[in-house]
């Protein structure tokens, strides 16, 4: 990051700002995961209903943002994301008092739509207060909250569960949304920005200007790619130590902990790998990196063995996944928040899919060879995406073929 002293610090105020309502969106995502049998018993539903709470919060996650994007850059990103840490807050709220599996399942279809307007127009908001040349790390910094969400989600919830209930859980998810509020309004008194009404043809003519753009185009199609072939797999890791006596359910769990590992070990190794490969190579190494992390799941049968692969495949994910968020937020500089949300919307549609996709795999061709397919996956799409994205960068082209 660049700038003076007290930009800086703005900045960094800011990132902690976006950090704080990131955290509480990914927390909020992932406490149902573990908490499923007690749900479900308490509530006298199956567990297969309750399962579906993950989808519940997910689709409408995805869903919302071609609606979320350009409201964003349109009234403002702050006054958007305040508004949606405020429901996400009182739906959380709301959960912890639900007597059914209807109202829960209602509520968290809310919850994931409310959790939709914070990472993507946080990323955007980033993109609107550091220069390209610090953005990359800037937004691994904002990612290292997120993945600490995503660990304390799934593990805290869990634990405190037999101390406080399913019901608290939800409440302190509550409380961290509305921690997420209190920064977002300091933020947004420290930094005021200028709003005006949606206009709804102008939002149309921005996601016409981005869909004609090639590289917006491929930026799109790679996360939807990387999210199917990778997060497809995670459903079945306790499958596959199951079939080979190696664990269950608990020994997955620690297994898929690795790839949040691998994720802040990025954030700690971001500055020297852009300065020793560069965004484009990065990108190729990270998806080869992930890819030979993919095929060692073929073979291996230990948990701890599993946990390292995935640690390495959390490496090569974000060398990816970082370097995509970076390119999207300078798509478009008035349209920063349109950009951001179509790639979240077609992020996590592969994130839906991934796992019936994969699910088909193991049984129409059987599991080494739909793992083999996932790490090919992968390993072609790292140096092609690498390569697209030098060959269509606007500072390298005329600025008719830019677009």
């Amino acid at each position: 990051m660049t700038g003076t002293p007290d930009d800086r610090r703005e900045v960094a105020l800011a990132i902690a700002m976006f950090a704080v309502a990131g955290f509480a969106s990914v927390f909020s995502s992932r406490i149902a995961d573990p908490l499923v049998t007690t749900i479900a018993a308490d509530l006298s539903a199956s567990v297969k209903s309750i399962a579906l709470l993950a989808t519940a919060f997910a689709l409408p996650y995805a869903l919302i943002q071609p609606i979320l994007g350009p409201i964003g850059d349109a009234v403002g990103k702050l006054r958007v994301m305040r508004a949606c840490v405020a429901i996400l807050a009182a739906s959380l709220v709301a959960s912890a008092f639900a007597t059914d599996e209807t109202t829960l399942f209602l509520l968290r279809m809310l919850s994931g739509a409310a959790a939709g307007g914070v990472i993507p127009l946080g990323l955007a908001a980033i993109g609107d207060r550091v220069s390209m040349e610090g953005r990359q790390v800037a937004i691994s910094r904002f990612l290292v909250a997120i993945i600490l969400g995503q660990l304390a989600g799934s593990s805290l919830s869990g634990l405190l569960a037999g101390a406080i209930g399913w019901r608290g859980v939800f409440v302190l998810a509550a409380m961290l949304a509305l921690a997420a509020f209190v920064a977002v309004t300091l933020g947004a008194r420290r930094a005021p920005e200028a709003g005006k009404p949606l206009d709804l043809a102008v939002a149309r003519a921005r996601y016409v200007e981005l869909l004609g753009m090639v590289r917006a185009r491929a930026l799109f199609a790679f996360v939807f790619v990387e999210a199917s072939a990778l997060f497809g797999i995670f459903p079945f890791v306790a499958v596959l130590l199951e079939r080979r006596g190696a664990g269950g359910p608990a020994e997955a769990g620690l297994a898929i902990a690795g790839f949040a590992f691998g994720g802040l070990l990025y954030s700690a190794l971001v500055r020297t790998l852009l300065r020793f490969l560069g965004m484009t190579r990065m990108v190729a190494t990270g998806g080869v990196l992930a890819a030979l992390a993919v095929a060692s799941l073929l073979v291996l049968a230990d948990w701890r063995a599993m946990a390292a692969a995935f640690l390495a495949m959390g490496l090569g994910f974000y060398m990816m996944h970082n370097s995509f968020q970076t390119q999207v937020t300078e798509l478009s500089a008035h349209a920063r928040g349109s950009a951001t949300a179509l790639h979240a919307c077609f992020f996590f549609i592969g994130v839906a899919l991934g796992p019936a996709l994969v699910g088909t795999g193991f049984a129409a061709i059987g599991e080494g060879a739909t793992l083999a397919l996932c790490a090919l996956v992968l390993c072609v799409l790292g140096p092609v995406a690498g390569t697209i994205l030098a060959r269509t960068d606007p500072a390298r082209l005329p600025p008719q073929r830019a677009r």
